[in-house]
């Protein structure tokens, strides 16, 4: 790589941190202000880069190709963006902002379906490459290389636009309305400041910040349905890196993220030690190595400020209690249906197979749930594990040729391993930063898995995974994955009535006089941490046999997002919340896709209507309900 090439590749950097600071400082303000951890954010994004598409067009048949047509459009596509922003905080997000902070993510990741069937309906499922900026879409010359005018003028944006921000933040009335309201919004209250309008206004920013990030990538990306959790992977990114809150530290971690992201791409594969080293495979991931290492070496973040631990506990649920007779006969009822259901199968085949995937993706929840729920550690990460039991019982059996039985128990090792790994880091984290770090290490297990063509088939994935002989009657597999699942479930529900079970619950709620009583809080969570990417390894390596083949889709953010979804649709507060949560989110998923295209409108209406209902999950809401009339009565 020759030095030219090198700052050729450096200033790339500079250009594409301009649309990652603008995503990212939009996210950073929604946060600082309105506590919400914005999943629609990316979305926003993704509507930008439409719009501007649709508007440009349109303005340059009416107007004639001049500059007036293009960055007019690009303008009008924020600012459409920040109203439909604003009316999404009106209409939904004052509804639910004393709603725990999960289920307002819920919420927003329900506004991720609607907005993409949206973004189906009206531009079609084709990418969509915009025009050129005029005057812009030339070269120029630099150390005998060619350099895009239009870069030149990207890398002077996000200075500027960094430098509006803190002229306005600093400088102006609601600025420092904004800054007192992210230290303290009672006393902003207190003072009579109308809140609803502050929290409005914020948020109509963050969206045009969204927005003009996506709209001023119209000539170098085509936009597609899938910028949304691809963009709010990297604003996450950017902002965890930076610092909850900090404008200029979310700056400094897309300058940070981006240059190191070109010059991956510009150095290319070289020789090390003899061996050939790929510098542009790390594209992929580069970020999240980048967000690992800094959470690791600083938790909070390059220029955020450290949580001091609190010394009161807060928010501490009421203790768990044996379940009451009636859910016991109720389960007892539901087990006996589950193995009657195979009798049935000749005249319902299909009611097999989906009770198979409905089982996994109870398991799946369950082991998510233990350590949300009990240990109180949010992972946005927990796809990871699943993925590794699914490629550990792949390769076990395809690579190694071991037998199908073998392979089934020792997929789990493979993933209560990487949480082995994986975990001892992200216990030492708490809050958003670890779920942050958990998203890291999974999108890492992702890029291996995605690269390694020579052993995971890369994007292919591992086809042929079939059970055995005895288990090729898919109502022989239903009973095994039955008692598997149901297995794990006990197994889980019983450690949380054990003393462990009321450790990890002692250092969720109050870490400092759990230490004090000599719980080594740390330990007990890294041991939560291990049992449920085993458990979750359990239900990857059934998930693997059932399909037949696996793909790196096993291991994405969305999967994850998924797992999320279930527990927090079930309640995070109950033990069978996650069990009914996974079933209804996979069984609403399969009857909606067979039904319409625009299944994911349908099911973020579905689960929206749920939220505004059932602000604790749908089992939690029903328990405190029940709750209440047994104290008044």
């Amino acid at each position: 790589m020759t030095l030219s090439s090198f700052l050729i590749q450096l200033l790339n950097g500079l250009a594409g941190a301009s649309s990652l600071f603008l995503v990212g400082a939009g996210l950073s303000l929604i946060f600082g202000i309105t506590r919400v951890v914005n999943f629609a954010h990316g979305s926003l994004y993704m509507l930008g880069l439409y719009i501007a598409y649709s508007l440009t067009e349109w303005l340059t048949a009416q107007l004639g190709a001049g500059p007036l047509g293009f960055w007019g459009g690009v303008l009008l596509a924020a600012a459409a963006v920040a109203a439909i922003g604003a009316l999404v905080e009106v209409l939904l997000l004052r509804r639910i902002y004393r709603a725990p902070e999960l289920f307002q993510l819920l919420a927003t990741f329900a506004l991720v379906l609607v907005i993409k069937d949206a973004a189906l309906y009206v531009w079609g499922a084709e990418e969509l490459l915009g025009s050129r900026a005029p005057g812009l879409s030339g070269s120029v010359e630099l150390l005998g290389r060619r350099f895009p005018q239009y870069n030149l003028l990207l890398m002077w944006i996000g200075p500027l636009v960094l430098a509006g921000l803190w002229l306005l933040l600093n400088k102006t009335r609601w600025g420092a309305l904004i800054r007192a309201a992210t230290q303290d919004r009672d006393m902003v209250a207190a003072l009579g400041v109308n809140q609803a309008w502050l929290f409005t206004s914020v948020f109509a920013l963050g969206a045009f910040l969204a927005g003009l990030g996506g709209a001023l990538q119209l000539p170098l990306e085509p936009a597609s349905l899938n910028l949304d959790l691809q963009t709010i992977g990297d604003a996450f990114v950017v902002v965890v890196v930076g610092g909850m809150g900090s404008i200029p530290g979310a700056y400094l971690a897309a300058l940070l993220i981006a240059v190191t992201k070109a010059v991956c791409a510009g150095i290319g594969t070289v020789q090390l030690f003899g061996a050939d080293v790929s510098f542009s495979r790390l594209t992929l991931v580069v970020e999240f190595l980048i967000m690992a290492v800094v959470l690791v070496w600083r938790p909070w973040g390059l220029l955020g400020r450290p949580q001091a631990a609190s010394r009161n506990p807060a928010d501490i649920e009421a203790p768990l209690r044996p379940a009451q007779p009636v859910l016991r006969l109720v389960a007892w009822l539901l087990l006996a249906l589950l193995l009657a259901l195979p009798l049935a199968g000749h005249s319902f085949p299909y009611a097999v197979t989906l009770s198979i995937d409905l089982l996994i993706a109870a398991l799946f929840a369950t082991s998510l749930h233990f350590i949300m729920g009990p240990a109180g550690m949010h992972s946005f990460g927990h796809a990871a594990y699943f993925g590794l039991g699914a490629y550990g019982a792949a390769l076990f059996f395809k690579a190694l040729a071991m037998p199908m039985e073998v392979s089934l128990l020792a997929a789990p090792l493979v993933a209560g391993l990487g949480a082995l790994l994986f975990g001892w880091f992200c216990v030492r984290l708490s809050g958003v930063y670890l779920a942050m770090l958990t998203l890291a290490f999974s999108q890492i297990v992702w890029s291996i898995v995605y690269q390694s063509d020579e052993v995971t088939g890369g994007s292919n994935g591992i086809v042929g995974i079939w059970p055995a002989a005895w288990l090729a009657d898919r109502g022989a597999y239903f009973y095994l994955t039955l008692v598997l699942c149901a297995g794990c479930i006990w197994l889980m529900r019983r450690i949380l009535f054990s003393p462990f079970g009321y450790a990890m619950r002692a250092g969720r709620d109050s870490p400092l006089r759990s230490e004090a009583i000599g719980i080594h809080v740390k330990r007990v969570q890294w041991m939560a941490f291990v049992l449920a990417g085993l458990f979750c390894g359990v239900a990857g390596a059934l998930f693997a046999f059932s399909k037949g083949s696996i793909s790196p889709e096993t291991i994405s953010v969305g999967r994850s997002v998924d797992g999320l979804v279930m527990v927090l649709l079930g309640g995070v507060q109950t033990l069978s919340g996650p069990i009914v949560g996974g079933v209804l989110f996979t069984w609403l998923q399969d009857l909606l896709a067979r039904e319409t295209e625009y299944w994911r409108a349908l099911l973020g209406g579905v689960m929206l209507l749920l939220v505004l209902a059932f602000p604790q999950g749908v089992v939690g809401s029903i328990r405190s309900r029940f709750e209440r009339q047994e104290a008044t009565s």
